[in-house]
């Protein structure tokens, strides 16, 4: 019993990981979005809506990740 219970939260942990990865992403991702903007200020509407539709995709798996994290926690006791 008390293996599984390592066990689950070691996957926890592993799903929550992805927020992490997710944040990292998004930083990089706003970080050339400014550097396009700087270069090319006429397509910032074009660069600003692409940057919100990958920040926002991006930013699902980060869900996912958590709620699997609770379901594992909480479901598999």
């Amino acid at each position: 019993m008390d293996i599984t219970r390592g066990l689950v939260a070691i996957g926890a942990g592993l799903a929550i990981m992805t927020g992490m990865m997710t944040g990292i992403g998004q930083g990089f991702a706003a970080g050339k979005a400014v550097e396009a903007v700087g270069r090319n200020p006429e397509a910032e509407p074009k660069i600003r809506t692409m940057l919100i539709v990958g920040c926002a995709l991006a930013e699902t798996c980060a869900i996912y990740g958590m709620l699997i994290a609770f379901l594992l926690i909480f479901v598999f006791k």
